[in-house]
């Protein structure tokens, strides 16, 4: 099985939207309307989320998003990995391990944090993810 690593562009959109309503389907959420769906597309032309994607025998076998920020901490450009799906089929392969590793050097971030729950905890610490920051909390307008 040949591998391919690659950052998504534009031009991959509709395979894309197709894993990422896989993921929504995947954590329990609603699939994406068309206008969230827009939302995203806009948010990656113009270069707020960068997806990475997994390809074998042709077809995307997986997906992952980095947010560019900036950390004080080294005062160097930070990440944030976002949506993270590997179709069932092709997991326990390494292929999360190494696209994870891929989105990393590709993004140009210094360092790459992760909010999840705490049954994804083993999850993203076999993909190396190992140092605890604490609670994770968020702010959104859509939540009251």
């Amino acid at each position: 099985m040949h591998e391919q690593y690659r950052l998504m562009t534009a031009e991959d959109f509709p395979v894309l939207s197709v894993l990422h309503r896989a993921y929504k389907e995947a954590i329990g959420e609603a699939a994406p309307t068309e206008a969230e769906l827009s939302r995203l597309r806009g948010a990656m032309d113009r270069g707020d989320i960068l997806f990475f994607g997994c390809e074998t025998e042709g077809s995307l076998v997986g997906v992952c998003s980095v947010t560019r920020g900036f950390s004080t901490y080294d005062y160097r450009p930070s990440g944030v990995l976002e949506d993270f799906y590997i179709r069932p089929e092709f997991r326990h392969r390494g292929i999360a391990r190494r696209l994870v590793r891929f989105a990393r050097e590709e993004s140009g971030v210094s360092s790459l944090t992760v909010g999840c729950a705490p049954c994804d905890r083993g999850m993203y610490e076999a993909i190396g993810f190992r140092v605890p920051l604490g609670a994770l909390l968020a702010w959104s307008d859509g939540n009251t």
